[in-house]
Order: structure tokens, then C-alpha cells, then sequence
């Protein structure tokens, strides 16, 4: 499968995208949760982020140094990220800590990220760094932590020329089946991505391109797919915290409407998470007749949950052809496939047993959705053990090629070589098959539940728990498993609880009945866990062989609960542990 050519791009560099835009008098809108909003044009963007440059700089850093930002959606994130850009380093995105009965789990992962790195230097603000002294102890960067207002002090500009060749980013892969890894995308690479998704998006006459997004801005769907996206139009874009849509996910939905957002783009259990918590009363007055992209991906397309939240919010102006799902992943800068705009989703029948034995797509009753066709510039294949391209409805390993595709994992040529394969093809690790020019995806190939030596994909059995009352949203995973005393492989459903005061048996016995229902397969073993039990990656991706791992080693515990005299605790170990790492650097 080929997409169309790339058009031509208007800029070479993420550098060039910014001044350009600077001139406009677009930009971004932040909102809160009391729906009050803050401007900031892109031209005060420029501006702030020539002074980060500046203030990095005086700093130590030099072309080329990586510069780790732990930073919420904010303003200040906007100048560390640039200001790095401006500067000619690379900035690198993490995530801030938002788990804190997880933090000594969180302070190994960044760590480890900012050692692979090589970071020199970490941008945050006042309340994140009251957190990060143990992993500043652990990765001990050469120039230090230092809050964004702190850089933003001192008086000088800087802009420094980089080339389409130059590292734009380090982002790291999702994590969900290994430890992430760092992704190292060119500015030429990043500039094509958002190329791509303008042609896959073009504006029509009397629309203005604003998206509206709540996804993290260290995730590839917020930063490329989002901010850099809004750069190239040129256009705005309305920002809501992650934090904040979680607990009130109707104002994602008022700010689409409020600000006439063309397109905003969400993982599925998104979609999922309103049909279950935003009301009627919530939607008073909301038009969401202006949002005509309404993308689904990072996560497994539910085609059940596609349809309820379009026959819900249709008396709001929503339209079901609005609903694109979508595939990217983050070594190919963000998206690969998009099925047709204004067409809806596609769904096709597929026998699972089938599906599971043969890895044939004949004709059946489980649904799958189409991820549509090779974005501009991009090439899919699925093929084969052997390597050969497979016929459709075949089902194999998905290959992908195109301009954005990454430069490799930083500073790790044994990884990339098992990536990136014969002539810049892409190995991305995931399973589908093609029908009719369009891709379908099966699952993860490490994440597959093997049962009588047939191959489910994980969703087959975590999708029927959506609709089950007491299992969070998107909060479940299957998994195959070795029960002691048994040579053969089982099904272990672990899934956390909704609501305290849940009939634990209860619940456990409608999860098996969804999945026998859905599957014709009987769980050997199903636990209902605590809220927040499931291991998960940065952009919230449950970590199945992780989960697997823990519940073997009877080491699946919940976080531990952290009220004001704990949190007081952790500041000053971590003050403590800041004030080590900048004695010894």
C-alpha cells in the first residue's frame, strides 16, 4: 500500500515554522479547570523562546546538547521547548510526576531516560522540582535542574541556524512491551510528519484550522500531532491539561465548541471516558458541529465505542463521519495510516477463531476498524516469517517507510538495526492485515495471548469489558500465562475496580461471563485489582508483560496513598536529595 507524494514543504526546520508563524496573529489558548482561559500568540512564543535560547545558553548549553523537559501543559513549556529548539540543542520531553504513590518507580524511569540521553541539563518549573531531587541524584546532569523563569531571567537572544538534518526532538517510544526508548527525529523528519497530516487534514474554504487537544505535550500525538501541527496550517490551538480532562472530560467537548475546533485528536478509552462521565446538563449550549476530525488512535479502535459516542453526542451536532481512526507510533514522528476524511469509520467482520488459528480474515462475527490508507509519503507492507509481502486478508508483521520515520534510537545501533531494516523500512512491531487498500490491526506481536495454539490479540478479550459496571475504563488486561501445575498456556484477565465497595466476586464473575460471551474462551484466573494497580507507560499505555511480570513475582500492588503529611515527606527527601546532586556535580 502507497499513500500519495508528500506536497512540498513550506519549511525546512521546526526553527523556520516558528519565525514564519510568528507573524500571524494566531496562537495558543490555555484553559483551566474552571474553563478561564489564557492567550498566548505565537509571535510572544517567538519572543519567549529566543529569551529561553538566550538564558540557556549562559547556561553551558551548547549546539546539539539535550536539554530534558519536565513541565505540565503550560506556557513554560512552551519556552523550554522552543527556547531548547532556538538554541540548536534537542530537547527531550518526559514526563512530570503525577503518580506520587508511584514515585520510586518514577525517579528509576527518568533516571534511566536522562542517562540514555545523555541530558545535560533539565527545564522545569517551582512545584515539579520539588519532586525531582532523587532523579537528579541518580542521573546527576552536567549543567543541572533549573526552573524555565530562572533561564527566561537574563537579557540576551539567541537564535541559533540548524539544518533539516539536525536532531528536533528525542521522544520516547510508548513502552508498552519493552523499557522506552529514545527516538531521535530530525527537524526534516518533523516537518514532513505535520506535512503529512495537513494533507491528510486540508483546511476547506471558511474553516479555521483550531484544534483542541488535552493530550500530554511529552507525547507524540500532543506535540507533533498537535503544536507542531498548528505551527504548519499555520493555525490555533486550544490546550487542556491532561490532569484536568481526566476529572472533567466534558470540557474538552465545550472547548471544541466554544472555540470551533476543526479537529482534536484522543486515545479511544477517551471517547470511552465520556460516553460514561460527561452528562447531559454538562453539554448545555455545546455545538460540536465544526469538529470534522474527530481521530481515535494510540490505543487499539473500539467500533462499539466509535458508535455509541457518535448516536450520543449526535442532538450536540456530532457527526459519525467526523470519526477517523488513525495509526502512527513514535518512531515514525506520529502518524502512518488515515482512512479517508468525512467517510467514518469502516468496520469488517472477521471469524475469530479463524483469525486466532490461521491468521486469515475470512468473513465473521468480532468487528474490526480500518486505520485507513499510507499517509502522504509513506509506504505499508505486511509481510510474512519469511519477510515476503503477504496477500490481504493475510494476517502479519506491519512494515513502514516514509520521509518522518526516525533517524534511529539514540546512540543505540544494535536496537535500530533491529528496526530499521533494508532500505529504510520500518519493523514496528505490530500484527494486521490488508483489505481492500486499507489496513487492519490485530495486536502487538509481544502481546500475544497464545491458548490451545491459536493467537488472540489482548483486545479481543479486554474490549467486552467496557460495557462491564465496576471495571474502570480502559483499565484491563489479558494475558497468557503458564498456571503452576499445568503445562499449558491460560487466560489471566487482571482488571481494576470503579468504585469502592464493589462486590469483588461479583464483578469477577461478569468479567468472565463478557469474555466467554465475547470469545467462546474461559478465563483460567481473573483478579480485580485496586485503582491505579496496572503498571502504565508515560502516555498511559498499559504495560501488559510488565503486568505479567508483577503479578508472577506477587509484586502487583497498588500505589501507596499519599495524603499532605506524605507528600510534605517526599519534598524533603527530595530536597535533600537536589541538594547532594548539585554539591557533587
Amino acid at each position: 500500500m502507497k499513500g500519495p507524494p508528500l506536497p512540498a514543504l513550506k519549511h525546512a526546520t521546526v526553527n523556520a515554522m516558528l519565525k514564519a508563524t510568528s507573524r500571524t496573529s494566531l496562537g495558543l489558548v490555555f484553559v483551566d479547570a474552571a474553563e478561564r482561559e489564557t492567550s498566548l500568540p505565537w509571535a510572544q512564543v517567538y519572543q519567549r523562546a529566543k529569551r529561553a535560547a538566550g538564558g540557556l545558553a549562559r547556561l553551558g548549553v551548547r549546539p546539539g546538547d539535550r536539554v530534558a523537559l519536565l513541565l505540565p501543559t503550560s506556557p513554560a513549556f512552551m519556552d523550554a521547548y522552543f527556547g531548547a529548539l532556538l538554541a540548536g540543542a534537542v530537547p527531550v520531553p518526559l514526563y512530570p510526576p503525577v503518580r506520587l504513590g508511584r514515585l520510586d518507580e518514577y525517579h528509576r524511569s527518568t533516571a534511566r531516560m536522562l542517562q540514555l540521553t545523555g541530558a545535560v541539563a533539565v527545564l522545569t518549573d517551582t512545584r515539579v522540582r520539588l519532586l525531582l531531587g532523587p532523579s537528579m541524584a541518580l542521573a546527576r546532569p552536567r549543567l543541572g535542574c533549573h526552573t524555565v523563569d530562572a533561564v527566561m531571567h537574563g537579557d540576551e537572544d539567541l537564535e541559533v541556524e540548524v539544518s533539516p538534518d539536525a536532531l528536533g526532538l528525542i521522544q520516547f517510544s510508548s513502552g508498552s512491551t519493552v523499557e522506552p526508548k529514545p527516538v531521535a527525529l530530525t527537524h526534516g523528519a518533523l516537518v514532513a510528519q505535520v506535512a503529512a497530516l495537513e494533507a491528510a487534514m486540508p483546511v476547506s474554504a471558511g474553516v479555521m484550522p483550531v484544534g483542541v487537544s488535552w493530550l500530554p505535550l511529552y507525547h507524540d500525538m500532543g506535540l507533533i500531532g498537535c503544536v507542531l501541527a498548528a505551527l504548519y496550517y499555520p493555525g490555533s490551538l486550544v490546550l487542556i491539561p491532561p490532569e484536568t480532562f481526566l476529572v472533567k472530560p466534558a470540557l474538552w467537548l465545550r472547548a471544541l465548541s466554544r472555540h470551533r475546533g476543526f479537529v482534536s485528536p484522543a486515545p479511544n478509552f477517551a471517547y470511552g471516558l465520556c460516553l460514561k462521565r460527561v452528562k447531559d446538563a454538562d453539554m448545555q449550549g455545546v455545538d460540536l458541529s465544526g469538529w470534522l476530525h474527530a481521530l481515535n488512535g494510540a490505543e487499539p479502535v473500539s467500533a462499539d465505542t466509535l458508535r455509541r459516542f457518535a448516536e450520543r453526542f449526535e442532538r450536540w451536532g456530532f457527526s459519525a463521519r467526523a470519526l477517523r481512526p488513525v495509526y502512527g507510533l513514535s518512531e515514525a514522528s506520529l502518524a502512518v495510516t488515515f482512512p479517508p476524511g468525512g467517510r467514518g469509520p469502516r468496520e469488517l467482520g472477521v471469524d475469530p477463531d479463524v483469525l486466532a488459528r490461521e491468521g486469515q480474515a475470512r468473513e465473521g462475527a468480532r468487528t474490526l476498524v480500518s486505520v485507513g490508507a499510507p499517509v502522504a509519503g509513506f509506504e505499508v507492507q505486511v509481510r510474512g516469517e519469511d519477510g515476503a509481502v503477504l496477500p490481504e486478508r493475510r494476517v502479519g508483521r506491519v512494515f513502514a517507510k516514509g520521509p518522518s520515520v526516525m533517524r534511529g534510537y539514540f546512540e543505540d545501533a544494535e536496537a535500530t538495526a533491529r528496526a530499521l531494516v533494508g532500505e529504510g523500512w520500518l519493523d514496528t512491531g505490530d500484527l494486521g492485515f490488508s483489505a481492500d487498500g486499507e489496513l487492519y490491526l490485530t495486536g502487538r506481536a509481544k502481546d500475544l495471548v497464545i491458548i490451545r495454539g491459536a493467537n488472540h490479540a489482548p483486545q479481543a478479550f479486554e474490549e467486552p469489558l467496557g460495557k462491564v459496571d465496576g471495571v474502570r475504563t480502559g483499565c484491563a488486561v489479558a494475558l497468557g500465562f503458564t498456571p503452576e501445575g499445568s503445562e499449558d498456556e491460560a487466560l489471566l484477565i487482571l482488571a481494576e475496580r470503579a468504585e469502592r465497595g464493589a462486590d469483588v466476586a461479583s464483578v469477577e464473575a461478569d468479567i468472565r461471563a463478557a469474555v466467554v460471551e465475547a470469545t467462546g474462551v474461559q478465563p483460567h484466573t481473573v483478579r480485580l485489582l485496586e485503582p491505579g494497580t496496572l503498571p502504565r507507560t508515560s502516555s498511559g499505555k498499559l504495560r501488559r508483560s510488565e503486568a505479567l511480570r508483577r503479578y508472577l513475582a506477587g509484586e502487583l500492588t497498588a500505589p501507596k496513598k499519599v495524603g499532605a503529611v506524605g507528600l510534605a515527606v517526599e519534598m524533603a527527601k527530595s530536597a535533600l536529595a537536589m541538594v547532594r546532586a548539585e554539591h557533587d556535580s
